[in-house]
């Protein structure tokens, strides 16, 4: 996703309702987060986690909630995402343990200093193919050896489009039951097919695997969201 197409989709009026539009939506983010805490669990009680794309800070809270010895960098290209994080974190009181990067993950130093990353419905908006492989490759450099990844992204099943498996009906009725205005729905729905790289999710893993990661255990599914997680090889 360009720069351009970041500030449009997450500027500051989008970033301060961001978390209120879609609250119905929680418990799918719940079930994901239980999970995702569980694969991390086995983690040192010192860990320092990349938060890719953090966005309004979702998976960080929670971590950092479970887990009181972790610390965070957190990365979002959208300032005024990250400023709701960075926000949010201080009324938490977790914000002495957090590090703040406007920015890209590629724009951090290349030093392999994390103990996992998060890259929680990211790398669906990074196009062409061989960008994608770079960006999850750019995670790759920065964690310690044997580092857990956990990336979730939309994705579809086996080798066939939404359209051929039925479920874009069952998407669109789902951001339907959100908050968010209709025509601000409307312009999502039809971002899907533009700005989106909704793969099949065994090319979802290839692209992970291709990036210096073992192969990635598909360990979530909730309709069009699954979750992946790798360890880092080499």
């Amino acid at each position: 996703m360009s720069d351009n197409v970041v500030a449009s989709h997450f500027d500051e009026e989008r970033a301060e309702s961001y978390d209120a539009r879609f609250a119905k939506l929680v418990p799918l983010r719940d079930a994901l987060h239980l999970l995702m805490a569980l694969v991390l669990e086995p983690l040192p009680t010192d860990a320092h986690v990349l938060c890719a794309g953090v966005g309004t800070g979702a998976e960080l809270l929670m971590l950092a909630r479970r887990f009181p010895g972790w610390r965070f960098t957190a990365v979002d290209p959208s300032a005024p995402m990250l400023a709701v994080c960075r926000r949010r974190a201080a009324e938490a009181g977790i914000a002495e343990r957090c590090a703040f990067h406007p920015g890209y993950v590629n724009e951090l130093p290349e030093t392999s200093e994390f103990h996992a990353a998060t890259s929680i419905l990211v790398s669906q908006f990074v196009q062409p193919r061989d960008a994608r492989v770079q960006y999850f490759r750019e995670i790759q450099r920065r964690l310690l050896p044997d580092g857990h990844l956990v990336s979730a992204d939309l994705s579809s099943g086996p080798a066939a489009s939404l359209e051929e498996q039925g479920l874009f009906p069952l998407w669109q009725r789902t951001m339907r039951t959100t908050d968010a205005p209709p025509a601000e729905v409307d312009a999502m729905l039809a971002s899907l097919r533009q700005h989106v790289a909704v793969a099949p999710a065994a090319d979802v893993a290839a692209i992970i695997a291709e990036a210096g990661f073992a192969r990635p255990a598909l360990f979530f599914q909730t309709l069009l969201i699954h979750a992946w997680t790798a360890r880092r090889t080499g």
